[in-house]
């Protein structure tokens, strides 16, 4: 028991180093100035215009329209300018919540579109500029891109619109799993006493997730393959995403949203950067892991993802024979 717990928590510390590597994310910039721009286009929109706006609104506005519009009065002052006082308090909690429909609202939804289009062509880059660098992790990137190939090969997918069909198929798959996965996450929140612990630990594997998915989603590694490495390697996930939560978990919805779209480019960067899936097609025995149980991170997500499949086709089929 005491060597498992020693294993995992060098596995937890492995992942946990490996995203603090930030320093791949300046060679990397450095060596791609595509990789640059988009960088620091993320930096500017959510930085500068969003968390900006956030100061502005806390600093600035909100005191201002406290000291024009102040709160109600206290008891020793007089009945009539306590109703006024009434009114004004009113009209100032109408006007910030104008702001926050008119500007902080869509400025969030801008963002949010705009950052997950930018965070693929950020992956991209740094999967660029990692050929071009003198790290250690492109010897890595190339030996993955073989092993990509020889999974691809294996894959047995057919060829043509059957292979078109499959690939859709996976891609469906895959959205509702994360959308199932998030919402388990949002659910498990709320449970008394342990509900944050399990929040943390869910949003760290979420975050890792999305980190090498996009590095996987070039390498065209199959799904079955990436969950199956994921949930083996649960101890080195968790302490990948562990960095992304502790720089959001205890802020405020507006402020970790807008934190979270600066750092989560520099987190994908070193997830590219990192190897940890180049044993991913050898046997689980020589993984890191090797000697841990798997933990079915995505069984609750997977289960409600194959029952929304399964309602679905029940439904094209009734429709069908109905037509």
């Amino acid at each position: 028991m005491i060597a498992k717990s020693k294993q995992v928590m060098l596995l937890w510390l492995e992942g946990f180093l490996e995203a603090c590597s930030l320093h791949r994310v300046v060679i990397l910039c450095h060596r791609s100035r595509k990789l640059l721009l988009r960088t620091g286009q993320c930096f500017l929109l959510n930085g500068l215009i969003f968390l900006g706006s956030l100061g502005v609104f806390k600093w600035f506005v909100n005191p201002t329209l406290q000291w024009i519009l102040p709160d109600p009065c206290a008891p020793v002052t007089s009945q009539d300018f306590c109703s006024y006082n009434g009114s004004y308090s009113f009209l100032r909690g109408g006007l910030l919540q104008l702001f926050y429909v008119f500007w902080f609202y869509p400025l969030y939804m801008l963002s949010f579109i705009l950052s997950n289009i930018w965070y693929n062509d950020v992956a991209k880059y740094g999967f660029e500029a990692i050929e071009k660098s003198d790290l250690s992790s492109a010897e890595t990137f190339r030996q993955c891109e073989v092993l990509a190939s020889v999974i691809m090969t294996n894959a047995e997918r057919p060829s043509g619109l059957g292979g078109v069909m499959i690939g859709i198929g996976v891609q469906v798959y895959s959205i509702l799993l994360l959308t199932f996965f998030f919402m388990e996450v949002y659910l498990v929140g709320v449970i008394p006493y342990i509900g944050k612990i399990l929040n943390f630990l869910l949003l760290s594997w979420m975050y890792a997730y999305y980190c090498y998915e996009y590095k996987w989603n070039f390498l065209e590694i199959p799904l079955e393959k990436r969950l199956e490495f994921f949930e083996s390697n649960w101890a080195f996930f968790a302490g990948f995403g562990s960095p992304c939560v502790l720089a959001i978990f205890f802020l405020s919805p507006l402020v970790s949203g807008a934190l979270m779209a600066i750092l989560f480019p520099l987190f994908v960067l070193t997830a590219t950067g990192s190897g940890p899936e180049k044993s991913i097609v050898s046997p689980r025995s020589t993984w890191k892991c090797a000697g841990l149980l798997r933990l079915p991170i995505f069984y609750v997500a997977d289960t409600l993802s194959m029952l929304a499949l399964s309602i679905f086709r029940l439904e094209s089929l009734q429709h069908e024979k109905t037509g």
